[in-house]
């Protein structure tokens, strides 16, 4: 690394994954990144399979690390942190995955210690927002919340009629997935597929018709909100995800993230997922601990959040501009082709630094088990 690179603030964003369907949010985060700071910043790319395309787009990260996925435990991520922290002096992380944010945030004073900085929630905020807690959390909030159940079993969806539930329904992960199922096959079906991927419990929703709204900000930790971005999704993926949406203001919304935050005493990125219905009313679907795959609109928009983030943790007083309404986002699928020598480092070492010789002395251990499919992080 040059003289002058270790003067560049250096920031290093996980969730690389770029799947059309799914996409994780890091990259979009460092294309904000980007966006507000060219190449006078240095971007640490960190994903969990090297297959995530993210790690391998030249223009948005300086080099890029694999991590051991989060059940392999804390002392694995702390060790693997250090080493990326040796090669790369890092001054800034943010962590963009759901999964691995209550890892992130128990090494918090660890990762301190070592000179990288954030702001994330604590263990009990992450806690109070998980899924299973949202009926309480929005009640004492003042939120109007769907009915949902924890479920242990697939019988659930045979008997479910004795407790007055209809179909359709809503089937939930405690991580991730949403599935909507119209029957009780479909429920047993999408109940142990989410219980593989995700384990217990697992959620059953209640079906409401309406359209969902969203809200990103970034909390102080003092109970405010600060830089709200809001967007209606106009075309989804098969998962749910948007595909296609547009800024909206929403005073409502608005209003209802606010009261959350306030009630939280949130810190950091969040998303707040609503469903407003034909009458007009709201009901909180989720609340997500970090930024969402569609940040990138609000940056275009004239909100860049994660630029902000950056200079909150750097304890600079940032400068959040009212987002343009009536911005759409249309997201689209482009392919990165790399060589396999790349490829090979990338398996091998669990690094590539596109512009640099990748160094050899990179311990194995900690990716040890990493294929080259699906996305457990």
């Amino acid at each position: 690394m040059s003289k002058s690179d270790k003067k560049m603030l250096t920031i290093a964003v996980t969730g690389m994954n770029a799947k059309p369907d799914n996409p994780g949010p890091g990259l979009a985060v460092a294309r904000c990144l980007r966006l507000a700071h060219g190449d006078h910043i240095r971007i640490i790319g960190l994903g969990y399979d090297v297959l995530d395309a993210g790690l391998y787009l030249q223009d948005i990260c300086d080099v890029s690390y694999l991590l051991p996925y989060p059940s392999a435990g804390e002392q694995q991520l702390m060790e693997r942190m250090q080493h990326i922290q040796e090669q790369e002096q890092v001054d800034v992380l943010i962590p963009c995955l759901d999964a691995e944010l209550l890892s992130f945030s128990r090494l918090h004073h660890e990762f301190e210690s070592l000179g990288i900085r954030m702001l994330i929630p604590d263990v009990a905020q992450l806690r109070d927002r998980n899924k299973d807690r949202l009926g309480e959390l929005s009640k004492n909030a003042g939120i109007r919340y769907p009915e949902t159940k924890t479920i242990t079993s697939a019988n659930f969806f045979y008997q479910c009629h004795d407790d007055g539930w209809k179909y359709p329904m809503v089937v939930k992960g405690i991580f991730y997935d949403a599935t909507i199922v119209h029957s009780a096959d479909e429920g047993a079906q999408a109940f142990r597929q989410i219980a593989a991927s995700w384990g217990y419990p697992v959620l059953v929703q209640r079906y409401v018709e309406g359209h969902e709204v969203n809200l990103t900000a970034i909390g102080d930790g003092k109970g405010k909100l600060l830089g709200s971005v809001m967007m209606r999704k106009q075309a989804v993926t098969d998962k749910g995800k948007a595909w296609s949406c547009v800024t909206v203001e929403n005073k409502q919304l608005r209003e209802d993230a606010e009261k959350l935050a306030k009630e939280l005493q949130w810190a950091g990125p969040l998303e707040v997922e609503m469903l407003k219905e034909p009458d007009g009313n709201y009901l909180l679907i989720e609340i997500n601990p970090r930024f969402p795959a569609w940040i990138y609109l609000a940056a275009e928009s004239g909100c860049n959040l994660p630029a902000g983030l950056v200079d909150l943790i750097l304890e600079k007083k940032p400068e959040f501009m009212p987002a343009k309404t009536g911005m759409m986002m249309i997201r689209y699928a482009k392919e990165t082709v790399i060589d396999l020598e790349t490829f090979e480092s990338m398996s091998m070492y669990g690094s590539y630094a596109p512009k640099a010789i990748v160094k050899k002395s990179i311990p194995a251990h900690p990716i040890e088990g990493h294929s080259s499919h699906g996305d457990k992080s």
